[in-house]
């Protein structure tokens, strides 16, 4: 099975800055992926790597089988479905959610004079559908709350049909229904064996929706763990990535952490 991305031996500075130190990586196509780690960590940047919005100060990146440094980014971002908090600014707030995620057939923001296909329509009528906004789709983007946001660019993102889809942080910002539905949500696209390979980025074990098969975790910038989610995801290699005795509880398919409580003396 081809990679989807394989990053051998990045790293990424900036300055005096080591963003990145000599992180290798591989992502299958069936593989859905969640990267942990605290602020500074080199999430960002890792997804940027992923993106093909940034190159590597070394090492070799090589996505959807296309080498970086060798190809016009051009022909790789099409096939590459982003949500980030940066991209959500650049929607219009007046621009209808149909609108919003049909756009994205052209790759652009906020709807001109562009004429859409018939089959253009129908596979945003249907992303509506499949992440539970149909009722939504003459609203406004700016008349949403954060959950509906959130829930919106995923299907824009989709709109694509990319090969792989890149989620930065989408439950920032969300209150706890919020948080809720769009983890459900995620989870049905990540058991859903036609969905393309995927990457959420997360500070939280409590946003790893089901059906999550591995996890990366990073601390400045550094490689902690990386595998599967049920050998990988230990209070260990969590403990490690985010500086402090964590205790890692499962239930039902999902996780929850907590600082470890000190030993009182006797």
């Amino acid at each position: 099975m081809a990679a989807v991305l394989d990053l051998v031996d990045v790293t990424v500075r900036r300055g005096q800055s080591l963003l990145l130190d000599t992180v290798s990586w591989r992502v299958e196509e069936d593989e859905r992926w969640v990267i942990l780690g605290p602020n500074g960590a080199g999430k960002t940047t890792l997804m940027q790597i992923a993106a093909a919005q940034m190159h590597p100060t070394s090492g070799t990146v090589d996505i959807l089988e296309e080498r970086l440094g060798r190809v016009d980014l051009s022909e790789i971002r099409p096939r590459i479905g982003v949500t980030s908090a940066a991209l959500a600014g650049r929607i219009p707030n007046d621009e209808t959610v149909r609108d919003v995620i049909v756009t994205a057939s052209y790759g652009i923001y906020g709807r001109w004079r562009e004429q859409y296909d018939e089959i253009d329509h129908e596979r945003a009528e249907s992303l509506l559908v499949e992440v539970g906004i149909a009722h939504l789709a003459e609203r406004q983007f700016g008349t949403l709350s954060e959950g509906e946001r959130k829930r919106v660019q995923i299907a824009r993102a989709l709109m694509v049909d990319p090969e792989l889809l890149l989620l930065d942080e989408p439950a920032a910002g969300l209150d706890l229904g919020g948080r809720e539905d769009l983890v459900s949500t995620l989870s049905t696209l990540a058991y859903d064996p036609d969905s393309p390979a995927t990457v959420l980025v997360s500070h939280h074990v409590e946003e790893i929706p089901p059906g999550f098969t591995h996890v990366l975790m990073l601390r400045r910038g550094q490689l902690i763990a990386a595998g599967l989610i049920d050998t990988e995801l230990t209070e260990a290699n969590l403990s490690r990535t985010f500086g402090m005795p964590l205790v890692l509880d499962r239930a039902d398919g999902r996780y929850s952490a907590r600082r470890r409580a000190p030993r009182r003396a006797v």
